[in-house]
């Protein structure tokens, strides 16, 4: 992971992390803009990320910064809302003179971040973007300023389509998925294609939905095996809720939307049995570098760090790496740098850059019991 770049993790100093106004890299220090989703619909995962990178950049700087220069993080709120994005995005990669961006969170933000950046030729790394065609414009070409950490929407339904059957022994799913979405629309669309039993059912509602009664009513006494429930936490929790105080009782698939700490507050924990989804790292891991990061997130915000921060922390130190490995601060050098990234080792896991900017790596299939995690499978499809 990042040892090869700085020290340990955990001793932290009282070194803040300069945030506001820019003016670029200079003699002293280099310039990285921060966006996320920290207010607003999604605000559980964009404040996690926040939250990772700001520790990934304090420890950095702690350690003797990149290239022997301090790091100003420049930071902004997108509010969970796509033109706020877009503008943000403007602003980072031209007045702040960000040579490169982490973030945003979610899909829609990265879409809506994306004209803007290629224009400036600054790159910016979402941590958590999964939709498939986030690096890839319409004509098929790869968006060259566009990376992401995180495993794409269509590895993950492939994945947990190959886990219902080899694992759960599973033959017929119903479908319960957000038409509003993208992210839900991908991941329905990859696990219809690799999923060989049968679809009994396929339901549909749109973000602003908080009943789902009538939906879990149509599909109560159906013969089917398990739900395959492609969504955000936040109606996530609310369906896993009404669908076990109806009596629905057969396993629910999700994918990483389901890796937040709100899903169990919307569900309830006593709810939340048999529940599995794809996730990019487990906090239960026996791993050296898992266990540090675990430890200075919690003494830094005084709460157990989710995979969408994990993913976050690492994607902060990907970005220092290849301004080190560039050996200058410069956008063009550093976009070629990580273009060039081979086996970067966080706590995410060990992956490589593909020729579409898509991480390398397998997924783990966490199972929920009780609302805690009992088990996990991996899966490389």
């Amino acid at each position: 992971m990042k040892k090869r770049l700085v020290m340990g993790v955990a001793a932290l100093s009282l070194l803040a992390t300069a945030c506001g106004t820019g003016s670029g890299s200079s003699a002293d220090e280099i310039t990285i803009g921060s966006m996320f989703e920290k207010t607003g619909e999604v605000s559980a995962y964009g404040t996690a990320e926040a939250n990772a990178v700001n520790l990934a950049i304090k420890e950095i700087n702690e350690n003797g910064g990149i290239l022997d220069k301090q790091v100003n993080l420049i930071e902004y709120d997108t509010k969970s809302d796509n033109t706020e994005a877009a503008s943000i995005a403007t602003k980072l990669a031209t007045q702040d003179e960000a040579v490169v961006i982490v973030g945003p969170a979610t899909t829609g933000a990265v879409k809506a971040s994306t004209p803007a950046v290629t224009r400036a030729g600054v790159s910016l790394v979402t941590p958590s973007g999964t939709d498939d065609s986030l690096t890839i414009d319409e004509s098929g070409k790869v968006q060259p300023n566009i990376f992401r950490t995180s495993f794409q929407d269509s590895f993950q339904g492939i994945a947990l389509a190959e886990f219902a059957t080899s694992e759960l022994g599973a033959e017929k799913a119903v479908i319960i998925g957000d038409s509003s979405s993208d992210y839900a629309l991908g991941l329905t669309k990859a696990f219809e294609g690799a999923f060989d039993g049968e679809i009994v059912a396929e339901e549909n509602f749109t973000a602003d939905d908080t009943d789902f009664n009538a939906i879990l009513t149509r599909i109560k006494d159906l013969d089917f095996d398990f739900i395959y429930l492609p969504g955000y936490y936040n109606q996530a929790g609310l369906i896993i809720k009404q669908a076990r105080e109806m009596g629905i009782t057969q396993p629910i698939l999700g994918a990483d939307g389901f890796g937040n700490q709100a899903l169990l507050e919307l569900a309830g924990t006593e709810n939340v049995d048999n529940v599995y989804y794809s996730a990019h790292y487990s906090p239960n891991s026996e791993d050296a570098q898992v266990k540090e990061f675990i430890e200075a997130y919690q003494a830094e915000y005084d709460a157990e760090p989710d995979m969408f921060a994990a993913l976050a922390y690492d994607t902060a130190y990907l970005v220092a790496q290849s301004i080190e490995e560039a050996g200058e601060a410069t956008p063009e050098a550093i976009t070629t740098a990580l273009e060039e990234m081979s086996e970067f080792d966080g706590v995410t896991g060990t992956f490589t850059f593909d020729e579409d900017h898509n991480p390398v790596k397998s997924t783990l299939v966490i199972e929920l019991q009780d609302g805690v995690e009992v088990g996990n499978t991996e899966v490389t499809p």
